[in-house]
């Protein structure tokens, strides 16, 4: 139905499109424009959302060929290609009784391009520009521009929410329950593999749309809690594994704890420092795009009791050991030098 902020856009020009645009170049301007402008796009940006809402608008009215004449056919009245004289026949009076604005005739006197006047009824004047007639008062003309306006199809707006899930859950993946704000709750689907912090956009969990439009999306953001066992860096999980003295020395075959309870075996070569990873793969976060590996970093642990024997060892060791901060103190003295 015919709308009074007709007279005011350019729809267009919204599109970037002639006037005499077929309908398949108006479909091909608003997807190419809506693909440009999405929300999903565009987080964020209000600008961005706005034009997204002209375009829908420039596109409901265009694309529908009734709509379409009636709009052609106010915007000729509003670059003048009809006039209507001031006074108590002015076009606020015409305009008033066309949208709803209460009384008035309807007669009005109007001008021509030439200059002449004539009494002449609004019916026949509208249905020069391919308004389908009928009558009109107080509450708009009953066909062709007639009707209550109605208001563009607009999509709803997004929604912000926060979920809090264990690190288990985040790593193998879970179904929670989340509420809008609107007092409504429903289940959501945490995909396997979610990071602490990341965003997730659950699709038409937002506000309703107007007029039809679809509605708006949920942003949902992500709290992980931690493990005692394991860590994560990327779609690798980590795990600290203690090793003894002796094995990291000698170099030892030991068991390395999995997410799924279980354990394999790694084997730890001679001469393993602290800080050393040893990788396990596939034993990581599965996503859908990757598996990743579990990687155990060596922690080798000082006994903190020793027999005499051992001590006794461990003197022989340390006596033909060389001093292993050697080559650090000679650098130091070098670069200060």
């Amino acid at each position: 139905m015919a709308s009074q902020d007709w007279f005011e856009k350019d729809f267009y020009a919204t599109l970037g499109v002639a006037q005499d645009a077929s309908e398949e170049d108006i479909k091909k301007a608003y997807r190419k424009l809506a693909r440009k402008y999405h929300p999903d796009k565009n987080p964020g940006d209000t600008s961005a959302e706005q034009k997204f809402k002209e375009i829908g608008e420039a596109n409901q009215v265009l694309s529908d060929p009734q709509q379409r004449q009636e709009y052609d056919a106010v915007r000729q009245m509003a670059r003048g290609g009809a006039r209507f004289s001031g006074g108590a026949g002015g076009a606020e009076d015409v305009f008033s009784s066309m949208f709803g604005g209460g009384g008035g005739s309807a007669y009005r006197t109007y001008s021509s391009g030439a200059g002449g006047q004539q009494g002449i009824n609004l019916e026949d004047l509208l249905a020069q520009f391919g308004g389908a007639g009928g009558g009109f008062g107080g509450g708009g003309f009953s066909s062709g521009f007639g009707g209550p306006r109605q208001r563009a199809a607009q999509r709803g707006e997004d929604v912000e929410a926060r979920a809090s899930i264990t690190f288990r859950q985040a790593v193998e993946g879970s179904e929670v329950r989340i509420s809008d704000g609107d007092g409504q709750s429903f289940t959501a689907r945490i995909p396997a593999g979610v990071k602490d912090g990341q965003k997730i956009r659950l699709r038409g969990k937002g506000r309703a749309g107007f007029g039809g439009g679809p509605n708006g999306d949920m942003i949902l953001h992500v709290s992980v809690g931690t493990d005692p066992v394991f860590g994560r860096d990327g779609d690798n999980l980590t795990v600290e594994l203690p090793v003894t003295f002796a094995e990291a020395t000698l170099g030892a075959t030991v068991q390395v704890p999995t997410f799924d309870g279980k354990s394999v075996k790694v084997r730890v070569a001679p001469g393993t420092p602290s800080g050393r990873s040893l990788r396990v793969k596939g034993r990581g976060v599965k996503t859908k795009k990757a598996t990743g590996d579990l990687i155990a970093k060596v922690h080798v642990v000082v006994p903190k009791e020793l027999t005499d024997e051992q001590r006794q060892a461990v003197e022989t060791l340390a006596a033909g050991e060389a001093d292993p901060r050697e080559e650090l103190l000679a650098k130091a003295r070098q670069a200060a030098s």
